[in-house]
């Protein structure tokens, strides 16, 4: 969408941070294709962590792994609790969560109108 020449396009990105994500032990991650009902990003990911400083961790993986490909973040929203954390990669937002704040949120059901793609236990299926 609105990538550097060079850089990588929106689903070499979004691949790269469900890797991570995984690799950080994500629980229950999903990546939600957007493009066609927004220009702001191309995908929504969201991940549930199992703490305050699992999503924490998560979230500094997610950093790591983009900047190792010269991806750097646009923004980073930590709510006052910790309980989720909006890592904003331009052409992919992240959501990490605690189970609570995703609950209560809901984020799938706002969006559910969207093709699907999910990541569960390395294994990346379209629905």
């Amino acid at each position: 969408m609105r990538r550097a020449e060079g850089s990588l396009n929106s689903e070499e990105l979004k691949d790269l941070i469900i890797d991570a994500l995984d690799d950080a032990k994500g629980v229950g991650i999903v990546a939600l294709d957007v493009t066609e009902l927004t220009d702001v990003t191309d995908y929504m990911v969201i991940v549930t962590g199992t703490s305050n400083r699992h999503v924490r961790s998560m979230t500094d993986r997610v950093i790591e792994a983009c900047r190792e490909r010269g991806e750097r973040p646009l923004g980073v929203e930590v709510e006052e609790a910790g309980e989720w954390v909006l890592l904003d990669m331009t052409d992919v937002v992240v959501h990490v969560m605690l189970a609570a704040a995703r609950e209560l949120y809901d984020l799938e059901r706002l969006w559910s109108d969207l093709g699907r793609v999910t990541s569960d236990e390395s294994e990346t299926a379209t629905t």
